[in-house]
């Protein structure tokens, strides 16, 4: 997959003030970034088994400077567990990228993921991966209980 993009000031707020007090400390005394960095990347790992995803022999690595969050190294049981740790990664506040380096004992085709800007709607990104806007309908009834005529 290798980096993924995220927004960094969304997602889970694992570090609360204590990232508040490490810019304070920054700008006031001179602080261990590389301890900081061991920090955030453990409560990220913590973060993911909590989720209830596991690779065997995850490692993950933080970089404060660029926000990025590094999968070192593990393997996923499967490529829907490892999608699912690399978003989880990624849905943390202060990480911008997730570079992937995990791997999986049979991979699967990996998952198609879309960023969404002004413009966008269910059809136009439907029509784009599936060549036809009509299957959001589909997949709309599919997970409705409604029983409406299909239009498409």
């Amino acid at each position: 997959m290798g980096i993924l993009s995220f927004i960094k000031e969304a997602g889970e707020k694992l570090f609360g003030a204590a990232a508040s007090e490490a810019h304070a400390a920054l700008a006031s005394a001179p602080v261990d970034v590389a301890a900081l960095n061991q920090k955030a990347g453990e409560a990220i790992a913590t973060y993911i088994r909590s989720q209830g995803l596991n690779a065997d022999g995850l490692d993950v690595k933080y970089d404060g400077a660029s926000h990025t969050m590094t999968v070192l190294s593990g393997q996923a049981p499967n490529q829907t567990t490892k999608e699912k740790i690399l978003v989880a990664t990624g849905n943390v506040q202060h990480v911008d990228k997730v570079d992937d380096r995990l791997t999986v004992p049979n991979a699967a085709p990996e998952s198609q993921f879309h960023t969404v800007v002004a413009g966008d709607n269910l059809w136009k990104i439907a029509d784009k991966y599936y060549g036809n806007g009509c299957i959001t309908a589909t997949a709309r009834r599919t997970m409705s209980s409604s029983k409406r005529a299909s239009r498409c």
